[in-house]
């Protein structure tokens, strides 16, 4: 059998599920949250998540893949302006491992775009966990994420890659072993 070289340029990721390092993504779906904690968990260094001061639902140290919950750090924003500044100054100041955010509305094109650049200028991954319907045409990645029922499993999951500025969009169904923060393919992904 003959092998082909890899003809990928040296930034497109091998794996089908890593977060461009100097890009913001993003995650809709009732299982935004599960992708993001896979996320959390594979990004080394400080991990800040910025969520609306008045929501109730909070990361709990003791669900949390084993690591994350020693280098979490979460903001509270008491506006959806404060949350914007706050992943902004913190995607800027670099370096940490991954900024995550929970806005409610959808981004402006502006706010987009200076979110990408604070990225670009502190080399800091930025995932937002969007609404249904709110992406932002500045996102690098857009990834629809779905829990599904398994007859012997509870953590199968739909990952959908439904935008991408550097290449290919898929579908992935996984299953996530959140003990050991890995995760398994069940399914290559379907074009």
């Amino acid at each position: 059998m003959k092998i082909q070289p890899d003809r990928r340029s040296a930034d497109t990721p091998r794996d089908p599920f890593a977060l461009a390092s100097t890009r913001v993504h993003e995650a809709a779906g009732p299982g935004r949250r599960a992708f993001a904690l896979f996320q959390a968990a594979r990004h080394p260094g400080p991990l800040v998540w910025v969520l609306p001061a008045h929501q109730h639902q909070r990361p709990l140290p003791a669900g949390l893949p084993q690591g994350v919950a020693d280098r979490l750090l979460l903001i509270e924003a008491r506006s959806e302006t404060d949350l914007l500044w706050s992943v902004e100054e913190c995607l800027r100041a670099g370096p940490l491992g991954l900024v995550l955010a929970e806005p409610e509305k959808p981004l402006s094109l502006t706010a987009g775009r200076r979110l990408q650049l604070a990225a670009e200028a502190g080399r800091t991954p930025g995932l937002m966990l969007i609404r249904e319907g709110q992406g932002s045409t500045a996102a690098e990645t857009r990834w629809a994420c779905d829990p599904i029922s398994a007859p012997w499993d509870s953590t199968g999951h739909q990952w959908r890659l439904i935008k991408n500025k550097k290449g290919t969009t898929g579908l992935w169904t996984v299953h996530w072993d959140g003990t050991s923060t890995t995760c398994h393919m069940v399914s290559e992904a379907v074009q």
